[in-house]
């Protein structure tokens, strides 16, 4: 282990030096990695990379999830939910069961059970992928929540899949009333168990004497507790999770102060970026064990290969049909339910359908499939399940990750009226700022403004919103009196972003950002 040290802190370098290329040449990052992985991996004397199948899940996804969950935001996701719905179980199962079917018919000895346990592992796209590429484009806000909204849920229809797959491939029966509550209990116990652990942790930082470290600590716990406890009782764990950190982020500002936000948000940015450099980088270095394992499965590279790009064009065609079947839904939705679009258009579809990269999620399930059974023969066909979702994976990050961005500037998607303008938002929401400013300094410290000349030019401020001598001096009453003028523009952002529906909450978080800044510079002077 330690000789292998030095290799590992090799790969960390590695993987920042492609990331700053990526962002340079302005390719998504996942492309480059899967690649990178893929060339060291045939250097000679480049040690293996290998994982306990076991750990992959528990290692990777908690936090990932989380994370996901965390930024995401709750009025957005609600806004969109029957898409957002439809494309992460719906489409995720139909998906599953099509590639079910046709690997089973197309594969020699490749049982319907396999098939499904790889229809679970290659359904899921990755939203890290579309979001790594769609930030070097201009895409529709729309576009962006759909598919960030789509990964926390379908992971879990997915991995729910692979679990009752798991157990057929294992024991060789199915029972369908027994599979039936198993699914319930999976759905509701996980949500319930989230929900649950999401609360004890926000009491936790509510009553405990803790300061920013402590909290930090105690946020990196949270995903793995959600996670572990739901699993441990046979439930979903990453709808625990997910769950969880919905609800945790949407109270956030009550139960964590501005340091530790702001202190947090730069570790779990760090933490969240070694993740999935790590995650694709062993994808490419997986490759030669895998071809290697073919032979001893009677697969030849040229048939196995084969398979898997038949298996991506399967999932490709079934993602676009999918899309354009949610547009004809919507299209019937709307003579009956007022919010749904009479018009939605035909590029966006399209769009949607074609940001179908797989990644991460694929990986981590793929990997976690046992070597032997438990009577210790071995897994079937269990390196060429791992080769297929490794083509599915690479083709996907190569195909559509390399051609989104042209795909986008190409259609030229119509301007979606989901949101006011941002210079209109940013009107809105400073003028607002300043007149509830305004208000209530001037009805709680009537006196000290008119002997307080550093008070006096924060009137003047937002008055005529210019900017305060940023050299004079604070009193500690005029700090105190300032920090809680700072918290009345915290809970009117708050209540702006639940009582407006049309101003994006991206923008009230870059304000509440603001704030919390404003608050360290304060504690600082």
């Amino acid at each position: 282990m330690l000789n292998l040290f030095p290799f590992y802190l090799a790969l960390i370098v590695f993987i920042v030096l492609l990331i700053m290329l990526s962002n340079k040449i302005k390719v998504a990052y996942p492309v480059l990695l899967v690649l990178g992985g893929l060339t060291i991996s045939f250097i000679p004397f480049i040690p293996a990379m290998k994982i306990d199948p076991e750990l992959i899940f528990i290692i990777f996804l908690p936090p990932l999830i989380y994370e996901a969950a965390w930024t995401n935001s709750w009025k957005e996701l609600w806004h969109w939910r029957r898409i957002i719905g439809s494309f992460a179980f719906i489409v995720v199962f139909l998906t599953a069961i099509a590639i079910a079917f046709f690997a089973n018919a197309i594969i020699p000895g490749f049982s319907l059970a396999l098939g499904f346990l790889l229809g679970g592992i290659v359904s899921p796209p990755d939203a890290v992928s579309a979001s790594a590429i769609l930030k070097f484009v201009k895409a529709p806000k729309r576009m962006s929540t759909i598919l960030e909204g789509e990964s926390l849920l379908n992971d879990a229809s997915s991995l729910i899949i692979f679990r009752f797959a798991m157990v057929v491939v294992a024991t060789g029966q199915f029972v369908w009333y027994q599979a039936a509550l198993n699914f319930f209990w999976m759905v509701i116990g996980g949500i319930v168990i989230g929900l649950i652990v999401g609360i004890l942790f926000l009491k936790a930082h509510k009553w405990l004497p803790t300061d920013v470290n402590m909290d930090i600590i105690l946020t990196l716990v949270t995903p793995y507790a959600m996670y572990i406890l739901a699993e441990g009782v046979h439930a979903s764990g990453v709808l625990a999770v997910v769950s969880g950190g919905l609800y945790l982020s949407n109270f956030r500002h009550q139960f964590l102060t501005g340091s530790s936000r702001l202190s947090g948000e730069n570790v779990w940015q760090s933490l969240i970026f070694l993740l999935n450099g790590l995650v694709f980088l062993l994808i490419g270095l997986d490759l030669p064990e895998i071809i290697s394992g073919l032979q001893k499965e009677g697969f030849s590279f040229y048939s196995a290969t084969s398979y898997g790009l038949f298996i991506t064009l399967a999932l490709i065609i079934g993602r676009i049909l999918a899309a354009y079947g949610a547009l004809v839904v919507t299209l019937i939705a709307s003579h009956f339910i007022k919010v749904a679009e009479s018009n939605p258009g035909l590029k966006a579809p399209l769009l949607l359908g074609w940001t179908g990269m797989r990644g991460v999620v694929s990986l981590a399930a793929a990997l976690s499939i046992p070597v032997t059974l438990a009577n210790g023969v071995p897994f079937p066909h269990r390196n060429l399940i791992l080769y297929i979702t490794f083509i599915v994976i690479l083709v996907t990050l190569m195909l559509q990750g390399l051609t989104l961005p042209i795909l986008i500037k190409k259609i030229k998607l119509p301007v979606f009226k989901d949101h006011l303008p941002e210079e209109e938002t940013q009107r809105i929401i400073r003028e607002a700022l300043a007149k509830e400013s305004l208000k209530y300094l001037t009805e709680n410290y009537k006196a000290e403004l008119e002997h307080s000349l550093h008070l006096q030019k924060l009137f003047s401020k937002w008055e005529n919103q210019l900017n305060s001598d940023e050299n004079s001096e604070m009193s500690l009453r005029n700090k105190t009196i300032y920090g809680n003028i700072l918290e009345k523009q915290r809970r009117l952002l708050l209540h702006l972003n639940k009582k407006e529906k049309h101003i994006d909450e991206d923008i009230i978080r870059k304000f509440l950002h603001q704030i919390d800044l404003e608050e360290e510079r304060l504690k600082l002077e």
